[in-house]
């Protein structure tokens, strides 16, 4: 497709997507959670067909060169459609936001003042590689009462396009419109260009994927978007910290995972404890095949160190790398995170209350943690049921986004014949 043929087929997808968002915002629960189950059903039904879809992306892939773990990330198993499958239902049970009214009222009027939560209307979504997002954002944004217009990678297209016409059956069971969920079907990268950049049918644009893609999107978008760029996540251990805590809390904030965005990067530690925690901490990290990079005062402890550059305090590794810098005092670790955090997650570990406020109120991110491994950051921990991603904006949605972030708060007023004198 030229060009203006890929703006126009956006622009149709954004057109009816509005129109599909005024039913969806209406729909009774019953009937969204009816095409949550519905599509769980058609996946099921759908396996065979799925991963002969997913064969063809995973054969492209390997002719393209992809790496291994990219190739990885593409796959659609048996375990894998099951897992999405328990993700729908999970969805489904999980309390629906829209329409509830809260903060009722009455003011001195006469008239009672509250607020009702309401969908955002319709929710462009980005990203790569997984196909499984597609089934993930679909049923997030549909529960929460949005039309949503889905763009993956062009390396699973085969794979979305068999999971759309899933989630298709599913919506015509409930008696909803397909355009509730629409599969973007080109694989033209201008579609992103065109999505983003156009405020009069699209209010969010959420992208998922690498630090490249966000800040393009984040850069060229006409339309608010909800994202982080990186996780540079610290824990920072207090003069004040119970160690077996402090160790326990390190090994799995760094070793857990390494390639998420909630993994700690930068280990900061009080100077009176290092010594210590650094004696626990070092064959643990060696055991699990952690390069350690420090500052001069973690090298004089640790010779076997690798220096640390000033880049290395404003990386995400994404990998079993770790840099560590101990500081003066709490003042200094807390001045050092707000410096080079990118406001996603940082913990603290201490026992001293007082000095934890501090930190709660000072430290300025997403998440901030207290005695716990910022490997908690992550919508399911939290208690959301599911996210559709980790937020460090300010405004609207912050921290794990789930059903409510994906909804707006409304005023509603009820009076009785009322006038404003």
């Amino acid at each position: 497709m030229t060009s203006e043929q890929v703006r126009a087929y956006m622009v149709g997808l954004g057109q009816q997507a509005r129109a599909a968002s005024r039913v969806i915002a209406r729909a009774p629960t019953a009937v969204k959670n009816k095409a949550l189950l519905a599509t769980a059903d058609a996946l099921l039904a759908a396996a065979d067909t799925l991963v002969a879809a997913n064969a063809r992306d995973l054969q492209a892939a390997r002719e393209r060169g992809l790496d291994a773990a990219m190739v990885d990330r593409l796959a659609v198993t048996p375990a894998g459609i099951q897992a999405m499958v328990e993700g729908l239902r999970q969805v489904a049970a999980l309390p629906d936001p829209v329409g509830a009214i809260q903060d009722m009222k009455f003011l001195p009027s006469g008239i009672q003042v509250g607020k009702m939560r309401v969908p955002l209307g319709v929710i462009g979504i980005i990203y790569e590689s997984r196909p499984n997002v597609t089934v993930e954002a679909a049923s997030l944004c549909l529960k929460s009462g949005n039309a949503c217009i889905l763009r993956g990678g062009s390396e699973s297209i085969h794979s979305n396009q068999a999971i759309a016409a899933c989630i298709a059956q599913g919506l015509a069971a409930a008696g909803l419109p397909d355009e509730v969920v629409q599969v973007v079907e080109t694989t033209d990268r201008e579609a992103v260009g065109a999505l983003i950049t156009l405020p009069e049918y699209v209010d969010v644009i959420v992208p998922r994927g690498g630090k490249g893609l966000i800040e393009r999107i984040s850069q060229d978008a006409r339309v608010p978007v909800i994202k982080h760029l990186d996780g540079i996540c610290h824990v920072y251990v207090d003069d004040r910290a119970d160690l077996d805590k402090a160790t326990a809390i390190a090994l799995n904030a760094k070793t857990h995972r390494y390639g998420v965005c909630n993994a700690m990067e930068t280990l900061l530690l009080h100077e009176s404890v290092a010594a210590e925690c650094l004696q626990r901490l070092a064959p643990l990290f060696a055991e699990k095949g952690v390069e350690l990079r420090g500052c001069p005062k973690t090298l004089a402890l640790l010779p076997q160190a690798v220096p640390a550059s000033d880049d290395d305090w404003q990386t995400e590794y994404l990998a079993p790398i770790l840099a560590i810098r101990i500081v003066a005092d709490m003042d200094a670790a807390i001045e050092h995170i707000n410096t080079y955090s990118s406001q996603h997650t940082d913990a603290m570990v201490s026992e001293d209350f007082t000095r934890a406020r501090r930190f709660l109120a000072e430290v300025d991110s997403s998440s901030v943690m207290i005695n716990a491994s910022t490997r908690f950051a992550d919508g399911f921990e939290y208690g959301l049921g599911a996210e559709i991603g980790i937020s460090t904006d300010k405004i609207h949605a912050r921290g794990p986004v789930g059903l409510e972030g994906l909804t707006s708060e409304k005023y509603v007023v009820f009076g009785d014949g009322h006038i404003r004198q």
